[in-house]
């Protein structure tokens, strides 16, 4: 699937997590909620990374690791669009300005 086609699906899963949370709480969440949520799934992806190093112990931690990278994969594309962020071009533009500070880095 392209870029454009999971942020568009990401902005799908937001819409309904709206409904969701009007239904329960009367509003959906701000972008500063939707990031508060998005520091938990960081905090389940520590965890998860602990249990593949043998530090904790999570049953089936693979299919979890799998499932946890992708809600912070979903949060940040979500948190883009909140932000008006143009997510695929800051991306290309970043990891241009890594490659080029690494490389230069690096000893001959």
């Amino acid at each position: 699937m392209e870029f454009k086609a999971l942020s568009e699906r990401a902005w799908d899963i937001r819409r309904l997590y709206e409904r969701l949370e009007t239904q329960r709480y009367g509003r959906a969440w701000t972008p500063e909620e939707v990031a508060l949520g998005f520091v938990g799934d960081v905090g389940d992806l520590m965890k998860l990374v602990q249990a593949k190093a043998g530090v904790r112990a999570i049953p089936d931690a693979d299919a979890m690791l799998a499932h946890e990278l992708a809600d912070c994969l979903w949060s940040v594309m979500t948190l883009a669009r909140l932000h008006g962020v143009d997510l695929e071009a800051a991306f290309t533009s970043t990891m241009d300005e890594l490659e080029a500070t690494v490389a230069g880095r690096l000893s001959p």
